[in-house]
C-alpha cells in the first residue's frame, strides 16, 4: 500500500476552470446518433458533463502513477473486464483473505489511501456477497466525493462544423473479405467552456482528502486538459484560465463566482464567427466585483492564466498580467498566488 499525506482540509475552495475546444467534439453523447456533441437545445450552448471532466482527471492521475479505483479500460493492464471485487484488490493490493482479517475501519483506510480518485470524487461500492462479508459492516457502501463540478456550458451558442461529416473505414471480415462502414464525424467550430466546482472541507473528512490532494488539483486540471485530449475527436482543447478561491471563513463560499466571467459582447466576435482564442475576449468585471465583496472571507486566490487570453476590465481590453494585477487589487497582493504548473517559473 502507498503512503499518503493525512493533513486534513480545513478550508473550502471554489474552482472556476475555463478551456476552449477548436474543431473537435468536447463531449459526445453516446445515446445520440454518431456520438453528437452535447448541446442545450434551448440555448444552443455546448454542454460538457462533470463525468467527462472527471475522466480526464482520473486518467491524468493514472498517468501520474497515483492509485485509481475507476480506471479507464483502455489504460488498465487487464486482459478481461475486472469485477468490482478485482478492482478493489487491484487498487489496494489486498486479497480476500487479507481483507477478511482486517476490521472495517482498517480496510476502509487502506482503500482510501490507495484509491486517489475516490478521495476526490467518491464512489459507490458494491461487491459480491462473499467479498462484502469479508469487508465487514464497517466498510461504507458509498463515499460522497468532496470535489464536485456542475455540468459546464459554453459561454456562447455554438456552431456545428458543416464539412468532413462522413468517415469511411474498411475492416476485415472473418472470411478474409473486406467490408466498408460509414460514420458521421460530428464536431463544433469552437466552444469556450466554463466549469464551476467546489472542494467541500466537511465531506473531505469522510474520504481522507488531504490538503496535498487539494493543492495537486491546481496543476492536475491544467495538465489533464493538455494531456488527455490528444485523440482524434478531442485534439484542439486548450486550458485558458484556472482559479481556485480558498476561503478562510468556515463553511462559506460565494457559489456563483463563475457567473462573473463571460464573453465580452463588444470586443469578441459574434457567436457564429468564433473560431479560435484570438476571436474571444473574457469580461471579468463581475467576477472582480464579487471577489472584492468577499475579500474578508477569502484567504488565497490561486490562479493560472494562459498568455494568449484577452480580458476586458472596465471597458479596456488587455492581457493576463492586468488580470493578475486586478485580482491583487480586489483581495490584497499577498492573497494571490500564481500557479507554476510545470515548475519552470514561467
Amino acid at each position: 500500500m502507498s503512503e499518503t499525506d493525512t493533513t486534513s482540509v480545513s478550508n473550502r475552495s471554489e474552482i472556476i476552470f475555463l478551456y476552449d475546444a477548436e474543431d473537435c467534439n468536447p463531449n459526445g453523447n453516446p445515446l445520440s446518433a454518431n456520438n453528437k456533441p452535447r448541446i442545450d437545445e434551448t440555448t444552443g450552448q455546448a454542454v460538457v458533463t462533470d463525468v467527462r471532466l472527471k475522466r480526464y482527471l482520473r486518467d491524468q492521475l493514472d498517468d501520474d502513477d497515483e492509485g485509481i479505483y475507476v480506471r479507464n479500460p483502455s489504460k488498465a493492464p487487464y486482459d478481461n473486464v475486472p469485477t468490482r471485487d478485482e478492482l478493489f484488490q487491484h487498487v489496494t493490493g489486498l486479497d480476500e483473505d487479507e481483507v477478511d482479517e482486517m476490521d472495517g475501519e482498517t480496510v476502509t483506510d487502506a482503500f482510501l489511501t490507495n484509491a486517489t480518485d475516490v478521495r476526490y470524487f467518491g464512489a459507490t461500492c458494491s461487491f459480491s456477497e462473499n467479498f462484502q462479508k469479508a469487508l465487514g459492516e464497517g466498510f461504507p457502501g458509498q463515499f460522497i466525493g468532496p470535489v464536485q463540478f456542475e455540468h459546464a456550458r459554453s459561454l456562447h451558442t455554438v456552431a456545428t462544423k458543416t464539412e468532413s461529416k462522413q468517415l469511411s473505414t474498411v475492416v476485415a471480415s472473418s472470411e478474409g473479405d473486406q467490408q466498408g462502414t460509414f460514420a458521421s464525424d460530428n464536431r463544433l467550430e469552437y466552444a469556450f467552456i466554463r466549469f464551476h466546482g467546489i472542494v467541500n472541507e466537511v465531506a473531505a473528512e469522510t474520504t481522507n482528502l488531504s490538503s496535498t490532494d487539494v493543492e495537486r488539483l491546481d496543476s492536475l486540471m491544467w495538465r489533464a486538459l493538455k494531456n488527455q485530449t490528444l485523440t482524434r475527436s478531442k485534439a484542439g482543447h486548450h486550458p485558458r484560465l484556472y482559479l481556485r478561491v480558498e476561503y478562510g471563513t468556515d463553511e462559506y463560499h460565494n457559489g456563483r463566482l463563475d457567473d462573473g466571467i463571460r464573453l465580452d459582447e463588444t470586443a469578441s466576435k459574434t457567436d457564429t464567427e468564433l473560431r479560435n482564442i484570438t476571436d474571444a475576449v473574457l469580461n471579468v468585471d463581475g467576477f472582480l466585483t464579487e471577489l472584492a465583496n468577499d475579500a474578508a472571507h477569502i484567504e488565497t486566490v490561486y490562479v493560472k492564466a494562459d498568455r494568449h487570453i484577452k480580458v476586458a476590465v472596465d471597458g479596456e481590453v488587455t492581457g493576463p498580467d492586468t488580470l493578475i494585477m486586478e485580482l491583487k487589487a480586489a483581495v490584497g497582493e499577498d492573497a494571490v498566488t500564481e500557479i507554476d504548473v510545470y515548475g519552470t517559473s514561467e
